[in-house]
Formats: C-alpha cells, structure tokens, sequence
C-alpha cells in the first residue's frame, strides 16, 4: 500500500534526521567560534526534556508501540533512564513533564533571541529538521497510535518549533537590510 510506504518513509527519515539535526548547529558554532544568540538554558532544558527517552520511550515501549515511533530518542540523547515502572500513570506524568521541559526550552532559545536581536549563530537547517521531525511525527502517531498525549507533545513542540525558525529568520533578515 502506499500508506504503509510512506509511513515507512516518514519513520526512516524521521531517525535519520534526529541522528544529524545537532550537527549544522555544531559546526555552525564551531566555524563562527562564538555562542552569541545560543542560550545555554534553553540547551540545558532540552537536554533534561530528552534525559527521560526514558519517559518518551517508556511510555510508547509500555503502550506497545512499533519501535519506528520512538528510536529518534535515544539518538537524540547520543547527541547532547529509563523509567523502571508497571504503572502507567507513572509514564503518563513523565511524558507530560518532558513536554513542559521541552516546550521551555523552545521558549527560553526564543527568549535570547529576542534579547540579543541576533540569530547569526543559530541553525536554521537545525530548527527545520525539527520541524519536519515533529510533522513526521504527528503523521506517525496519528496512523500507527492515536495516542492522543503523544500527539499534543508533538503538535506543541511542532508549533514552537516554528516559532524559532521563524524568529531566527526574522533576525537574519534584519541584520542583512542594515548591512545594505
């Protein structure tokens, strides 16, 4: 079927994504050797938002889920516990809590951004692969699961994440009319 093809399509290039999305960013800090418009909160919130892979993880392992739906998170932590439970409302208040860490992490990166009036050392392309994993995502979800807990968390990171790239977009384009 070709439902089932681009599903499969969706999960491949939703792991593949997670396993580079960090790496524009890096090497964008690297060859501009300066962290200006980069906020250290909103990296460390996201870092701790992704230490329960183990909460996202669990609870989709719990609920039986195809590991297509879930394997980004532990790539992800590479990049930057598993909940050892039989109670799901235990793994139901972990993923609720990862998507508040997450979402303020998105909010503390736009913070700085509107501080510094400057998105030179942000990656764009960073900010666009989390986009398009978070739509994948919400695709997924809604065909393989339907779990309605996981969807909003996608929805919500989806929609801040957007909010980013286009702040980031915003700046950059500001600083390129006052360069003229």
């Amino acid at each position: 079927m070709a439902s089932d093809k681009l599903l499969h399509i969706a999960n491949f290039t939703t792991i593949f994504a997670c396993m580079v999305v960090k790496f524009p960013q890096i090497f964008l800090l690297v060859r501009a050797k300066s962290t200006k418009g980069i906020s250290f909160n909103s990296l460390f919130l996201e870092l701790i938002g992704m230490l329960p892979p183990p909460a996202s993880s669990t609870q989709l392992m719990y609920y039986d889920y195809p590991p297509p739906t879930y394997l980004e998170y532990p790539i992800l932590m590479a990049q930057g516990w598993r909940l050892l439970t039989l109670q799901s409302w235990v793994v139901d208040l972990a993923m609720s809590l990862c998507l508040f860490i997450s979402a303020g992490s998105k909010l503390a990166q736009l913070q700085c951004l509107w501080r510094t009036k400057d998105s030179d050392q942000v990656s764009a392309l960073s900010w666009s692969l989390a986009i398009y994993t978070s739509l994948t995502r919400i695709y997924t979800t809604l065909v393989m699961t339907g779990d309605m807990q996981v969807l909003v968390r996608y929805v919500v990171m989806g929609l801040l994440n957007v909010w980013v790239l286009l702040t980031v977009l915003h700046y950059r384009r500001r600083a390129t009319k006052k360069e003229q």
